[in-house]
Formats: structure tokens, sequence, C-alpha cells
């Protein structure tokens, strides 16, 4: 099938720098709302992923997420938020940009063309079957990507990969099951930060928190796993308890502190009969 770059399309809207600020405001909403449907039709091919990542994360396997520029910020972004969320180590989620740390703030010229990088920065963590790399890029055309994919995927290692072109080089060759999101062209032509982007996170938001529920880190619809890193978040814990237990707020509090968190205190009060 044809390889079309709709991510490189025109606008659907021309003359914005002659448009009032509420006209520019509207119409970027009314993009918007395209994304949340092209999420919905790529479901089938995340739950494919999805069930595919549980048993390997449950054997002590890892995600790694792959990207350039915005697709890469926003994957070290949602690995990022795995320990706080979850109460997970930093080593489960691992999101890898080209250019390293410093194209989290900078741009890295030429960093997303190095076709042997990505596959040097996996192996420096020792990757093996039990992981899965996750490319993600909006175009599908990535060299950093699309090489760490090819080269994981000789070594029997399990990937999948996030674009908003149809029947990329990265979907069609490199990814065992690719995800396609088609949201259109760009609200400012190219500019794959906005759409792309925001369908980015969605998804990697589905993926992530998909597979922590599904492993046991959250009860009922609540994180009992939270890393307690704040006054906002040890409240929450303590009035999880309190619904839990039916304890006064204190009582709520220092048991909380005293497991360190909402699941070990549980487990702790249910054993003791504290």
């Amino acid at each position: 099938m044809e390889f079309i770059k709709i991510t490189e399309q025109p606008s659907l809207y021309d003359d914005l720098d002659k448009k009032s600020v509420k006209e520019i405001l509207e119409d970027i909403n009314t993009e918007d709302h395209k994304v949340a449907d092209a999420v919905q039709k790529a479901i089938p091919q995340i739950e494919k992923l999805v069930t595919l990542i549980i048993p390997r994360v449950k054997s002590g396997g890892r995600v790694f997420y792959m990207g350039a520029g915005t697709s890469g910020r926003l994957g070290v972004l949602d690995a990022s938020e795995i320990p706080p969320t979850f109460g997970m180590p930093p080593t489960v989620f691992i999101g890898l940009i080209a250019g390293g740390d410093t194209a989290l703030r900078n741009p890295v010229e030429n960093a997303e063309d190095h076709t042997e990088r990505g596959w040097e920065e996996l192996s420096q963590y020792h990757i093996n079957p039990k992981d899965t790399v996750i490319g993600i890029a909006a175009s599908g055309t990535t060299p950093y990507v699309i090489s760490a994919m090819r080269t994981a995927r000789k070594h029997g290692i399990l990937t999948g990969c996030i674009t908003s072109n149809p029947h990329s080089p990265m979907a069609g060759a490199e990814a065992d099951i690719p995800i396609e999101m088609i949201v259109g062209p760009e609200y400012v032509t190219g500019s794959s930060r906005m759409k792309s982007g925001t369908g980015q996170k969605m998804i990697l938001n589905m993926i992530s928190t998909a597979v922590m529920i599904e492993i046991g880190r959250v009860k009922g619809n609540k994180m009992v796993n939270m890393q307690l890193t704040n006054q906002k978040l040890i409240d929450r814990g303590t009035r999880m308890l309190i619904e839990e237990f039916h304890l006064n707020y204190d009582e709520a509090k220092s048991l909380l502190l005293l497991h360190g968190s909402v699941e070990r205190a549980i487990e702790a009060y249910q054993n003791k009969g504290l």
C-alpha cells in the first residue's frame, strides 16, 4: 500500500496570521476533537500490544519508549510518571529520546538521523526478549527509532509503534503491533506537536495505565501504591484509609506513614486487626 505522509500535508486552514485569537483557539479546538476519535479507532491494536506486554512485565520485562523531539519527550514523560503514580521502580518503563536528556529542553541537531544510536542505547540496558520496544514517531520515518526497532525485532524482542501516518516504514516493516492514529493534517502545517502529540500522550496513558492496573498496582479505582512525596498525596492516602476502615484522620495518617503506602497499610491493618 502507498505510504502517504499525512503529517506533512497542508493544513485545512489558511491565513492563520489574519485570524483573531478567538478564531485560532476555536479552530485548534475543532481539530483536537478529531484526536479522541482517531485514538478510539486504534483501540484494537492498542489492546493487542498491552495484552502482550502484561505477561512480559509480570515476568520482569521492561517497556522502552523511543522517540525524537516531541515524541521522545512524551515517552520520557509517561515513563517518569510510573514511579510516583504506581510505586514502581524507574526501571520498568524507560523513555529514551534521540539526543539524550539535553533534547528534553533543547533540540539536538541531527540526533534523530543517527541510525545506530538507538540500539546502542537499548544495549546499555541489556535489553532481552522479556522486554518491549515502542517506537513513537508521528511521521513513522525517524531513523533513530526505526533502526533500533529493526535490531530489537531481530533479537526476538516485541516491538510496537505509535504513528500518525498509514503504512509508514516504522509501522509496516518494524513493528509487530503497529498503532496508526490518523489525526489528519495539523493546524499549523507539519507541526506534529499538536494533534499527533496529543494523541500520542493519550495512547501512552492507555498503555501504561492498563498495564499497571492489570499487574495489580491499583485497588478498585485508587492509586494504592503511589509514592507519598508531598502533603497532597499523604492526605489522599489518609482519606483512602479512612474510607476503607472508618478510622479518624490522625489514626489513618499514622498508619499510612508507618507503612509507607496505602496498600501496605491496608495489608497490615487487615493482618493485625489493628
